[in-house]
């Protein structure tokens, strides 16, 4: 399959509109919150797990050219390096 050139800006506004579209309501419960789920935006395809890796090799290993992108469950952000990280709230 040939890859498609989306800039990070378009891949992160895919990522974002099918998180908000169509999966978030399955995954924001309460055994998820803080997880990280990474989508792959060509396909929709996703999957959760603590720190993305594995989610991120799993979806690599299917499609090797997949545009990936990572949303931390429940917060604005995935990772806070000084910062405050808020929960969203639903």
């Amino acid at each position: 399959m040939q890859a498609i050139l989306l800039s990070r800006e378009e891949v992160a506004r895919r990522a974002k509109e099918l998180y908000e579209a169509s999966i978030r309501q399955e995954v924001e419960r309460e055994e998820n919150i803080g997880q990280m789920i990474i989508i792959d935006v060509e396909t929709g395809e996703y999957k959760i797990d603590k720190t993305g890796l594995s989610s991120a090799r799993y979806l690599r290993k299917k499609h090797p050219n997949a545009r990936l992108f990572g949303i931390k469950i429940g917060y604005n952000v995935a990772v806070s390096l000084g910062g405050v990280m808020e929960r969203t709230d639903r």
